[in-house]
């Protein structure tokens, strides 16, 4: 080192000299754990409420419906209610991230949401029925097991008028408070025995529910108009496993067929 030249610093530095040497170097922002409130405020009413991390978009349904059409599934006004109705809003908030999955979550109460490729074939095998196919829609519609109200809003997008019944005083609460801000004139919510249908706005042109028993309950039958259809799981006759069950009323009676395995809850009658 030449004489005269400057000396290396030594550490410690005085306070006053630290930050002296490379005196180009800009001047660092204040770092701090938090940020001030007033601009998280600022950036939280910028947010659009909720976000849902990502479920909000439009595209996480419609993938969904991609999945659904790689399925087999073709029906197009189902694809079209199932693209408007966002389904993690009808599952718990822990939930939510599964919503989009083609499985059924647990909605309490020892009670499911049917799988979205399950709810989709039960509407699409609706939609085959006599009336249905004349008008294009599923008119006066029987919904037994309401459960969370996701597939009553499906329904009430496809029905001129929805009937739903829930026998768990609990599950027919939560479905009216996640089907509130809906406001369905069309669809009417019954706390009641699911087994027992519901005379008053019989009969129906579709009906379609959500638990499997051994046959058929009488009253469903009885409910059911003329070119009308039912959509349910029920056991097989012997005894091996559910299937759906469709049953067509026509002028001259009745014609049942089977169609594929399902698992649903058990049916059963009461209320709780």
């Amino acid at each position: 080192m030449t004489q005269g030249s400057a000396k290396p610093a030594r550490f410690p530095l005085a306070l006053e000299r630290v930050g002296q040497a490379g005196s180009a170097a800009k001047p660092r922002e204040t770092l701090r754990p938090q940020r001030p409130l007033h601009e998280a405020a600022r950036d939280a009413r910028a947010r659009t409420v909720p976000q849902g991390l990502g479920l909000d978009s439009a595209l996480v349904r419609q993938r969904m419906v991609q999945r659904l059409r790689g399925e087999g599934i073709r029906c197009e006004p189902v694809f079209a209610a199932m693209d408007k109705v966002p389904r993690h809003l009808f599952v718990d908030t822990a939930l939510a991230i599964q919503a989009y999955e083609d499985t059924s979550l647990p909605i309490g109460h020892g009670q499911t949401i049917s799988k979205p490729s399950v709810v989709a074939r039960m509407i699409e095998l609706l939609f085959d029925g006599a009336s249905a196919r004349a008008a294009g829609h599923l008119g006066r519609t029987l919904e037994v097991g309401t459960g969370c109200g996701y597939q009553t809003a499906l329904l009430a997008q496809l029905a001129r008028r929805v009937v739903s019944i829930e026998r768990l005083r609990p599950l027919y609460d939560k479905a009216v408070l996640n089907l509130a801000p809906w406001r369905l004139d069309h669809v009417r919510l019954v706390y009641g025995d699911g087994m027992l249908g519901h005379g008053p706005n019989a009969p129906y042109d579709s009906l379609v529910a959500a638990a499997g028993g051994d046959d058929l309950p009488p009253a469903w039958l009885a409910q059911l108009a003329v070119g009308g259809r039912l959509v349910a799981p029920m056991h097989r006759w012997g005894g091996r496993g559910q299937v759906l069950v469709v049953v067509d009323r026509h002028e001259g009676g009745l014609v049942r067929t089977e169609h594929e395995s399902v698992h649903f809850v058990p049916l059963k009658s009461g209320v709780v």
